[in-house]
């Protein structure tokens, strides 16, 4: 058994590679989408006969291209239709704005910064109420992470 998925190894790569498909599908996660890219190309080179070492220089190569240019160029097109939202957003980090729809706990609200509306979630997990001071502290793709003022 051993001496068999060693000689076929590519197969789990490909099963892998499946695998992290259908995650990424189900989640949306673009790492994973990047991961099995890498497994994909892997998977090839496994079944031309290509060796173990190169195998994972393949995998480590085309996960990270992938990481730095696929992931990136997903990203603009998920959030085609926002107006430069995605980089505008960088700007935002240390601004203050209002809250103009009530962040609750573990949830999604609004806040707004110099006339515009932002989805946010708060720092800490506690809920914020509308109208409260709340400043920027990070982002994750157009979604603001904010705290209280």
């Amino acid at each position: 058994m051993i001496e068999y998925l060693s000689q076929n190894v590519w197969l789990i790569w490909v099963l892998a590679s499946i695998i992290c498909l259908l995650l990424e599908l189900t989640s949306g996660d673009l790492f994973i989408l990047c991961f099995s890219i890498g497994a994909l190309c892997s998977a090839v080179a496994a079944a031309l006969g290509v060796g173990w070492v190169l195998q994972i220089l393949i995998f480590a190569f085309f996960t990270l291209l992938s990481i730095f240019f696929v992931r990136p160029v997903a990203l603009r097109w998920l959030h085609r239709n926002e107006d430069n939202r995605l980089s505008n957003a960088d700007a935002l980090m240390g601004r203050v704005g209002t809250v103009s729809e009530t962040i609750e706990e573990g949830g999604y609200g609004r806040v707004a910064i110099d006339g515009d509306d932002w989805k946010a979630v708060a720092l800490d997990g506690q809920s914020i109420g509308q109208g409260e001071r709340v400043t920027v502290v990070g982002r994750e793709s157009i979604i603001l992470t904010v705290e209280k003022s």
